[in-house]
């Protein structure tokens, strides 16, 4: 009897988050078809008009203008995962309601993934999404509205942009964060939640909030809050909040602190 082939997933950027996207589609029995820097979108896009899924797997900076690149029959199929997104991102490039996944794994080379709590994934690719990851041993919760979705992006930006800030003036991992220099991490989430309130352009549960930050903790309460970006993420965070007349005196002192 025969089988029919499971339809092609196209992934741009195949980098260490990138890679263990195409090796779940992979032993899923998807053909993964890769987009590297070297290469133009629109041409693979049309030698694979067929494809289940477009996975953009770039990197923070390079999002806005992949975006404005995808063809309006490849927004039903988008798949986004960046840290720091928020629907802005995506509705700025005329892309209404992709399907977007807050990840909660991490992975560094030469090692295998880790993950810390269950990533959420809301949209029309979630069940794909979720039967990849699993075959890595990688859990996925599915969100079931946009609003949801919201609340767990800001989540992890709450966490991401938290522990890498207060990490540029302490060092260490998120357990000792909070038991240590819990003023410091409570100020500066504080702020952070500040901008995701201008940036969302409604009021945010706080205390939700927090608690969804210390659930990360909780998963893996040795991680390093200063990541390679953190400096990065700092000053995206004030040009956000300049551009949107927001003071964040708290983040402006660690970037002054700053080489």
């Amino acid at each position: 009897m025969s089988q029919s082939i499971a339809r092609p997933v196209v992934l741009v950027g195949v980098g260490e988050i990138g890679a263990i996207f195409a090796q779940g589609f992979l032993k899923l029995g998807h053909p993964v078809v890769p987009v590297t820097r070297a290469q133009t979108l629109m041409p693979v896009l049309a030698a694979t008009p067929d494809a289940e899924a477009l996975v953009l797997a770039v990197g923070e900076a390079a999002l806005p203008e992949v975006l404005r690149a995808v063809p309006a029959d490849w927004h039903d199929r988008l798949v986004l995962l960046q840290n720091e997104l928020l629907p802005r991102d995506w509705l700025s490039a005329g892309i209404e309601d992709p399907t977007v996944i807050s990840i909660w794994f991490e992975k560094k080379p030469g090692k295998v993934a880790k993950p810390l709590i269950p990533s959420p994934v809301y949209g029309r690719q979630s069940a794909l999404v979720q039967a990849a990851l699993a075959t890595l041993n990688l859990p996925v919760r599915v969100v079931t509205s946009r609003a949801a979705m919201l609340q767990e992006l800001v989540i992890k930006n709450v966490y991401i942009l938290t522990t890498n800030i207060a990490g540029l003036r302490v060092g260490g991992d998120v357990a000792t964060l909070w038991q240590a220099h819990r003023p410091l991490a409570e100020a500066v989430a504080a702020e952070v939640i500040a901008l995701q309130e201008k940036l969302v352009q409604q009021p945010l549960d706080h205390a939700a909030l927090i608690d969804g930050m210390l659930a990360g903790f909780e998963g893996d309460p040795t991680h390093a809050c200063k990541g390679r970006t953190a400096a990065a993420r700092l000053q995206r965070a004030l040009l956000l909040a300049a551009e949107l007349g927001l003071k964040l005196p708290t983040l402006q002192a660690i970037a002054a602190e700053q080489p």
